[in-house]
């Protein structure tokens, strides 16, 4: 009854009120300074992702200053007060707490560290998309179909995650068109060339490429040309992506450039033009 009264004694309850009061301040600053960074990002494209790095940075001074200020307004912070907390609660608190206090401190690493940033595109456990927050608990990403994944902050502590544009705006972007051995290679390239330098969304000063190579498909051979190139903003990805798709294809039917095929010769026969035909 008397360790009760005695912990009773620490908390200050006309503190309770204000401390509320502190907490619903600091989430309104976070939340309004996120939507005006959010409006400021879409005016200033070429800025979005500074903005967007400087809205996580301030919301984690917000957060903490705001925690720190409730604390202070409801404890008597003193010697007995924090032996008292520490005796009594620490083993409960640790355990109940222990994944949310190891991803506290891995958002703090992913902050200093940088291993990512907000705005880009990365990919982990399965997912691809962009990240939109690294909040204190976990790191909120959208995927490329508009689904938001919530990964606890201390996941990136050991496994791999990977990043597309390492904090830039501009991203290389590979686009793979696959045509038959037998077709004009020559030609096929070309026209993949030509779709990049006059793509919208290429950012052709820096260096890209069309690659071919012979691969193996489904078990007969074909030709692949990847178009490596460089796109403008992130957000452009797909769209850059559906260009050139549409382009090149237009371009292969036109001149008449045939997707793979399987090629059937007769064995024992003189050598003749080989027979053509499509697999479905």
């Amino acid at each position: 009854m008397n360790e009760s009264l005695n912990i009773v004694e620490f908390i200050r309850v006309g503190g309770i009120v204000p401390a509320l009061l502190v907490l619903f301040v600091t989430w309104m600053l976070s939340t309004t300074l996120t939507r005006f960074t959010d409006r400021m990002g879409h005016r200033f494209a070429e800025r979005r992702l500074v903005l967007q790095q400087a809205n996580t940075v301030l919301r984690f001074v917000i957060s903490f200053a705001g925690i720190a200020g409730a604390v202070m307004l409801v404890f008597r912070l003193s010697e007995q007060m924090l032996l008292a907390i520490g005796g009594t609660l620490a083993v409960a608190v640790g355990i109940a707490l222990k994944d949310l206090a190891a991803s506290i401190v891995a958002g703090l690493m992913i902050l200093f560290d940088r291993p990512f940033q907000v705005g880009d595109r990365v990919s982990f456990g399965g997912f691809y998309g962009e990240i939109q927050r690294i909040g204190l608990r976990s790191v909120r990403l959208v995927t490329l179909d508009d689904n938001l994944v919530t990964i606890p902050n201390n996941k990136f502590l050991t496994d791999i995650v990977s990043s597309g544009n390492a904090g830039a705006l501009d991203m290389l972007v590979q686009v793979d068109f696959y045509i038959g051995v037998d077709q004009d290679i020559a030609t096929a390239r070309r026209i993949v060339e030509e779709a990049v330098t006059s793509c919208r969304y290429a950012f052709i000063e820096k260096p890209w490429s069309v690659l071919a190579s012979q691969v193996l498909q489904e078990n007969y051979y074909a030709v692949r040309l990847r178009a490596k190139v460089y796109v403008l903003d992130v957000l452009y990805e797909k769209a850059l992506e559906s260009d050139l798709t549409v382009r090149v294809l237009d371009a292969y039917r036109r001149d008449g450039i045939r997707p793979p095929s399987m090629l059937l010769r007769d064995v024992g026969e003189p050598p003749r033009a080989p027979i053509v035909r499509a697999v479905s």
